[in-house]
């Protein structure tokens, strides 16, 4: 008997229809013995009609009481699961992320969850029950209803199956598991069986879509075994696990990321003195915009240019703080782009084979694809290219490290 956290996303629960589908998903696990307990998010767009509402009364709406409103959107969707388990014959009890108390700091739309009370749930799990947990909320120490930002049912559910000790935690979206790249972009692209965390860490942070990074740091700072299934679909999905199997078979390269959010900006003609990079990032980390690649070049007159990228959402903050620093400093001019996109490998492979950023540099070459900005850590390559060429050069890294899959294999 394994206890088994499961998270649906708004798409798994977008109806009454689907609810039901997820209600008798869950019950064949329980008829297997398994203790269930599942975390929902929303139905699907209701999160973003809330939003909507909020706006029609304020531009900017108070943090805290948007908290509270957008939090009932998961209340509709625990009581409506744990209605649908009772009437196919599942005991089942729901709870709101207060209720669970599942405590966060006080950062409204973007807390963090700080503890788990798991004492309740173990209480009804002994009781033979299912326990439908609301994803995406909690409370602070002053009672308070907290968010945990976008795709934060992904970090509850993760966070509630490292506080109960669970044996997996699975995250049940409408793709079937992780794949080499985005399946859209490349027809070619297969799904893995098996990815490490620090793998999936970078495919997420590089744009991945399938599962939140903070849901993924979670999962690999507790050791929780973390599988992506598809809602509607039978199959093995994709396991993410801390097991970096040495083996011949070993991938280089486990997959393309990419990310089309992005925006370049550089200020030019800066006076080169020590402390340059702190006088342009300071301010500008002050404004609360998260800076990604950094490139510096030093030219003859003793002038540095420096260039950085942000994401596209934070491009105009950027531009104008930058603006500012640039008349501070005596710099030349100020310029941006946001007409780019970021196109990165991936893999733990990387560490035992050389050569691989050249090998991604010649295929890109043979495409004609100008390389602006490159950025390595241990197991991945990123540059910044045009954004009109970004599918191509998704297409030919994933050919050219042997990610196609093979002629024949439906995926």
């Amino acid at each position: 008997m394994a206890l088994i956290v499961q998270k649906f996303g708004g798409t798994s629960v977008g109806s009454v229809d689907r609810i039901e589908q997820v209600a008798a998903k869950v019950k064949k696990f329980r008829d297997n013995g398994d203790d269930i307990v599942v975390v929902v998010s929303a139905m699907s767009g209701e999160t973003n009609r809330l939003i909507d509402l909020a706006k029609q009364i304020s531009e900017q709406p108070v943090a805290r009481e948007l908290d509270v409103m957008v939090s009932t959107g998961e209340q509709v969707t625990i009581a409506l699961l744990a209605m649908a388990l009772i009437k196919i014959g599942v005991p089942a009890v729901s709870y709101t992320g207060s209720q669970v108390r599942i405590l966060t700091d006080s950062a409204h739309t973007k807390a963090r969850i700080l503890q788990i009370d798991s004492q309740q749930i173990h209480k009804e799990l002994k009781a033979g029950r299912v326990v439908v947990v609301a994803g995406f909320q909690g409370v602070d120490e002053a009672g308070n209803i907290t968010t945990l930002g976008r795709g934060g049912s992904d970090t509850t559910g993760v966070a509630l199956a490292a506080a109960l000790k669970a044996d997996e935690c699975q995250i049940y979206t409408d793709v079937d598991g992780v794949y080499t790249t985005d399946p859209r972009v490349v027809a070619k692209a297969q799904r893995l069986d098996k990815i490490t965390f620090e793998e999936m860490l970078e495919m997420a942070s590089l744009g991945s879509k399938v599962l939140q990074i903070r849901a993924v740091e979670f999962a690999g700072k507790y050791s929780v075994p973390l599988r992506v299934l598809h809602s509607f679909q039978e199959g093995p999905g994709t396991l993410i696990t801390l097991d970096e199997e040495e083996s011949m078979e070993q991938p280089i390269i486990s997959g393309i990321a990419f990310n089309r959010d992005e925006a370049k900006l550089t200020i030019r003609g800066v006076p080169d003195t020590p402390g340059v990079a702190f006088k342009i990032l300071g301010p500008i980390s002050s404004a609360n915009v998260e800076v990604d690649m950094i490139v510096q070049n030093v030219a003859h007159d003793n002038t540095t240019d420096f260039t950085f990228t942000v994401h596209r959402n934070d491009y105009h903050n950027a531009l104008q703080v930058l603006e500012g620093i640039a008349r501070d400093m005596g710099a030349r001019e100020v310029i941006g782009d946001v007409d780019i996109a970021k196109v990165s490998i991936v893999g733990v492979g990387m560490r035992s084979h050389a050569g691989v950023a050249s090998r991604m540099f010649e295929a890109l070459a043979k495409e004609n694809i100008n390389i602006q900005m490159i950025s390595t850590s241990e197991i991945k390559v990123s540059v910044v290219i045009e954004e009109k060429y970004l599918e191509l050069a998704v297409r030919a890294l994933h050919t050219a490290f042997e990610l196609d899959a093979p002629a024949g294999k439906g995926e």
